[in-house]
């Protein structure tokens, strides 16, 4: 009978095989750091092996150490590789939106941009605010850097008025977002839009402190499916393929 200790010790050693592996040259170049002191690529590349090692011993029932040892290298490097990815853009955003207003905030192998009202449009408006264009250029200078991620650009607004009107307001305002990246020289074919109105509030719409949160746009910087993801800077240009 197969025994699932074998198979731990294995994925653990191929998990960590996996983490010197991905070492690069930019490691110690301000690399996103968790609260472990371990880096977001660690971490990724790190469960990824230990996930592929599960699914390499379920698919060579024969042979399961090697299955899991294969698996965990594959799927290890692959993760390993989109989070150095990630990390290096979010340092480059967070850099580039420094005192503008805008929040960055990662939540795993995304990254989100929270633009509040008080900098992007005026009331019931969806005229860019003279405030907003610097911000916005930065944006696009980063995007046209990192070019290898899906961009949604989410409007909202707060509860005032009418729903259809909040509705048709929070698109116009996403559209104009995402009008202005690509006429700045940001690939179209990249950005998608949509409005929410009043949905997905993030503060009480009962007082004027919180409408003023809920009034925002948001953007989610996702992987392309598919993608080659490039380790961008790299003398070598080596790209790694995700399926």
């Amino acid at each position: 009978m197969f025994s699932l200790r074998p198979l731990i010790v294995l994925a653990t050693a191929a998990a960590l095989m996996t983490g010197c592996a991905s070492q690069n040259p930019y490691e110690n170049q301000g690399q996103a750091q968790g609260s472990s002191g371990m880096s977001k690529t660690a971490k990724y590349g790190g469960l990824g092996a230990l996930a592929g090692a599960v699914a390499g011993a379920a698919i060579d029932h024969n042979h399961r150490g090697k299955g899991a040892m294969i698996g965990a290298a594959a799927v290890g490097a692959a993760a390993a590789g989109y989070g150095y990815y990630a990390d290096r853009q979010e340092k480059a955003l967070r850099e580039s939106m420094a005192n503008t207003g805008v929040e960055v905030q990662r939540e795993g192998d995304q990254i989100k941009l929270i633009m509040p009202g008080n900098i992007t449009f005026a009331t019931d408006s969806s005229n860019i605010a003279p405030s907003f264009y610097s911000p916005l250029n930065n944006l696009a200078s980063s995007f046209k850097q990192f070019n290898q991620n899906t961009i949604e650009v989410v409007g909202f607004t707060d509860s005032t008025g009418s729903r259809q009107h909040n509705m048709d307001l929070s698109q116009r305002r996403a559209q104009a977002v995402g009008t202005y990246l690509s006429s700045q020289g940001v690939d179209g074919s990249r950005i998608s839009v949509r409005g929410l109105g009043p949905d997905q509030p993030v503060a009480s719409n009962a007082d004027a402190n919180g409408r003023a949160q809920n009034r925002r746009v948001e953007v989610n910087l996702k992987p392309i499916p598919g993608q080659q993801y490039q380790q961008q800077g790299q003398q070598q240009g080596q790209v790694q393929q995700y399926p």
